[in-house]
């Protein structure tokens, strides 16, 4: 029988493959060291290597503006902290949330405390003892109860005539945290107020912030006041005004929901401007997005959707213009602290300065 003639196999390299490696953990000393094994691995671990080469991209470019959208229980969840550091390093500069996840960063920020859940109490005894359940935490209606208290004053020290908005109400709420909690003392709505970095909650009415506003109307109605009127529309031309005129933008997200859907929506909502308007547009798009979220696509909800679809959108420029993209399906409290460490050890203890267009 004849030999058969050698095939055209590759070797890898002359293709511009890039080599895999086995990680080592014997030998990384630090979480950046470990972050930098994982992109050479495979499945989850290389999203999360390659995740935190699209984060320190987005922080180190210095004509990127950061937004930061947050959804989920993240913190009743105890990664508050991590929204601080990324603000108070210079990683972000504007934020958008969940009313809820506010909410309870704002009972952390004045002093409440969250606890964990013990499964011998059944729900409707939590009910009866004043205890919210969050999956595994316990937030306390004593805590709501006392920030209302805060929301409504803060609020009712604005002119009567102010037309409310998210961005307002919680740069004011960072103002009552930055004067009334000790210097040491860290939250999100108080680094954001330091840093004047806007925080938006789009859903705001969805939320216990959102129901002491309502609430807050009632009394005054009731007292023969005019009610204090709310825009959300403020909100949105806020963002496009500030985010929409940035030479490059990126988007870390966690979760998904409404904050990130809103966040990304700026793209479209420019170029229905320029279409339906006939106002000249810039074509925003977003350069850089880093997504950490255990939804799939195929489950078919929004959080789970991919960036190549957004890109379908006019959300994100494609691959082939620049864009970087990296999504990590995995629960954002394993992963979110693994990165945040890794990349102060990568950048190093500085703060981060931005040049960006003023709005």
């Amino acid at each position: 029988m004849a030999p058969s003639k050698k095939k055209n196999y590759g070797d890898g390299v002359h293709d511009g493959l890039v080599p895999l490696a086995p990680i080592d953990v014997a030998t990384c000393g630090t979480i950046d060291e470990l972050l930098r094994g994982y992109a050479r691995t495979s499945f989850g671990g290389r999203t999360v290597g390659e995740g935190a080469e699209v984060l320190e991209a987005m922080i180190r470019d210095p004509k990127c503006l950061v937004v930061m959208t947050l959804s989920g229980a993240m913190t009743v969840a105890k990664q508050g902290l991590l929204v601080c550091e990324m603000i108070d390093r210079g990683w972000v500069q504007a934020v958008i949330s969940t009313g809820a996840l506010m909410a309870h960063g704002f009972v952390e920020g004045s002093g409440g405390a969250h606890f964990k859940y013990d499964r011998k109490m059944s729900d409707h005894e939590l009910y009866e003892r004043g205890y919210d359940r969050v999956y595994d935490t316990l937030e306390l209606e004593q805590n709501l109860d006392d920030i209302d208290v805060i929301v409504r004053n803060a609020i009712e020290k604005l002119p009567e005539d102010t037309v409310l908005h998210s961005k307002l109400i919680f740069h004011e709420l960072g103002r009552w945290l930055d004067e009334n909690t000790p210097e040491e003392a860290r939250s999100i709505l108080k680094s954001a107020y330091r840093k004047n970095v806007p925080v938006f909650v789009p859903a705001f009415t969805d939320s216990e912030l959102g129901l002491d506003v309502a609430l807050m109307n009632r009394v005054r109605v009731k007292e023969g006041k005019a009610r204090r009127p709310f825009d959300p529309f403020l909100d949105l031309e806020a963002y496009a005004s500030f985010v929409g005129v940035q030479e490059r933008t990126g988007i870390f997200t966690i979760g998904g929901g409404v904050p990130r859907n809103w966040a990304q929506q700026l793209g479209p909502f420019l170029d229905l401007v320029e279409k339906r308007m006939g106002k000249e547009g810039r074509g925003f798009r977003f350069r850089y997005a880093l997504r950490i979220c255990p939804e799939p696509s195929h489950w078919g909800g929004l959080s789970g959707c991919t960036y190549s679809e957004g890109v379908s959108w006019g959300k994100f420029l494609p691959e082939h213009e620049g864009g970087r993209f990296s999504e990590i399906l995995a629960d954002a409290t394993i992963v979110w602290p693994l990165l945040v460490r890794g990349m102060i050890e990568r950048i190093g203890d500085v703060e981060i300065k931005k040049t960006l267009v003023p709005s």
